[in-house]
């Protein structure tokens, strides 16, 4: 390959090639430039030699080995890498190797090739036509401020990913702050998402991002759970219990222990708010976070400008149900913690699983960001979002069983009215439950420990978590006489 005639053509639907280190780019956008190219292999090794052919939109990467070439190909075909906001396709060549020493620009290359190379490598790059700036990375650092609404990984992952193929995510809780590393294929990107995104709010006046550079070049991500995850790497674990920090990541932030707890998001932070809206709108602005309104509708919508939107429905999932013992009115109490629910469906077929449609898609997030892991009835449940956007009601003279349930006008709502104190006391799960409207408060003499000052409420601490989301579910709304009915939530508080 060493002089590409003008007449060199390369039809996209050739037969595929076995594996090789020269990589073959198609659809590149003319007026990409060699860093840009070369970002794209960096995060699975090092680059060793670029081609581009401009005039073909088709470009040539070397890599140092097949080895990494071939993981950069099992990636990319599952994610469509992006330059310029253009999708590109990647592919084996059939050449071994990239002989360009005679070729013109090639000084160029060889600039860009040393400047990225040298972010990867932890060094940094120098400026220059189309090349990085000193201390720019692929890995941002993302700390969201006035944090009154729990952000999850997946949420940074939607906002993120619309500037690029995002590669690893980390979160964590450093000086009572939720944080997160985000690593990109592309350190161009990274740039362009620090420049759109940093002071931006993802709800209505909260949830402000504060996005830099991180000192890091690369991230080692250990499991894929809730808390980090590492999208190259379908196969890791998800952990048992509490995931550790990567050695490396506690000696670049000094104290170790800033992986939060599984609510990190929720709790710590101050009490959270009402819920922003009924979905994340996010359009207003050309690349920017736009201020959210509160429609009323089941499903919203998390969109920048230009991009496509993603749904975000209003509708769980929760399966790992224990069968014998679940009901429409438990599920309904116990999700009515975080959100107001309208519907419960146990499946008919599959009484493990049931399908929770909440007011509004917040509250479906927050519902599962705190109840997704938890035990119930002896059993470890999982909540997703759903397909689904309504809960469908039995038709008429349809066997049901009692496994379909509509709550819509239920009285139990707890945030039915706005600026209800009930925004104010959502905590995750805990052993120890706030009670409250005790009409006489001999009633729990016996097992509570701490008594509110005006003495009709009460903290009380059970033997563990899932004895608490029992006792909730059995409790609230327990007629007491008088016609007075319990009122019971997590605390967040411990006796």
């Amino acid at each position: 390959l060493s002089h590409p005639s003008p007449s060199l053509s390369f039809k996209g639907d050739r037969s595929p090639c076995g594996p090789s280190r020269v990589l073959h780019v198609r659809k590149v956008p003319i007026e990409v430039s060699e860093a840009e190219l070369i970002s794209l292999g960096v995060p699975f090794g090092r680059v060793t030699n670029l081609l581009m052919l401009k005039g073909k939109n088709q470009a040539f990467i070397e890599m140092a080995s097949e080895e990494a070439a071939i993981t950069m190909v099992n990636y990319y075909t599952t994610a469509t890498p992006h330059v310029r906001n253009q999708p590109v396709y990647i592919q084996y060549s059939n050449h071994r190797e990239l002989k360009t020493d005679n070729l013109p620009n090639q000084g160029r290359v060889q600039a860009a090739l040393q400047a990225v190379n040298a972010v990867a490598l932890g060094g940094s790059a120098s400026g220059g036509d189309g090349t990085l700036m000193p201390g720019q990375s692929p890995v941002l650092r993302i700390i969201v401020e006035n944090l009154f609404y729990p952000v999850s990984l997946e949420v940074l992952h939607q906002i993120f990913s619309k500037f690029g193929t995002v590669l690893k995510i980390i979160t964590f809780t450093k000086n009572n702050q939720f944080q997160a590393l985000l690593q990109y294929a592309d350190p161009m990107n990274a740039h362009h998402a620090k420049v759109t995104l940093d002071g931006q709010n993802i709800y209505n006046a909260c949830c402000t991002l504060r996005v830099e550079f991180s000192k890091l070049t690369s991230l080692n991500v250990k499991y894929n759970n809730d808390k980090s995850r590492d999208f190259t790497r379908l196969d890791l674990p998800s952990g048992d219990g509490q995931p550790t920090m990567d050695p490396a990541l506690t000696a670049a932030f000094g104290a170790p222990g800033i992986i939060s707890s599984p609510y990190a998001g929720a709790a710590g932070f101050g009490p959270a708010i009402g819920f922003p809206q009924a979905g994340l709108s996010m359009h207003t602005m050309t690349g920017a976070l736009g201020p959210l309104a509160m429609p009323g509708s089941v499903s919203g919508r998390m969109t920048l400008h230009g991009m496509a939107p993603i749904a975000v429905h209003a509708v769980l999932l929760v399966s790992n149900l224990n069968p014998d013992s679940i009901s429409p009115h438990g599920l309904f109490i116990l999700f009515g913690v975080y959100g107001d629910v309208h519907r419960v469906k146990i499946l008919f077929n599959k009484k493990e699983n049931a399908l929770i449609q909440m007011a509004d898609a917040t509250q479906a997030q927050l519902a599962m960001s705190h109840l997704n892991g938890q035990r119930l009835h002896g059993k470890v449940i999982r909540v997703t979002i759903s397909k689904h956007q309504t809960v469908q009601l039995p038709r008429e003279g349809q066997e049901d069983q009692g496994l379909t349930k509509d709550f819509s006008g239920s009285p139990l709502h707890r945030f039915k009215k706005p600026g209800s104190k009930n925004f104010q006391n959502i905590f995750p799960p805990s052993a120890t439950l706030h009670l409250s409207n005790i009409p006489v408060i001999d009633y729990c003499l016996s097992i509570c420990v701490r008594l509110r000052k005006d003495r009709k409420m009460a903290l009380i601490q059970l033997g563990s978590v899932e004895e608490a989301i029992q006792a909730l579910i059995d409790l609230h709304n327990h007629d007491l006489g008088e016609n007075h009915h319990l009122r019971v939530s997590f605390s967040k508080s411990t006796i």
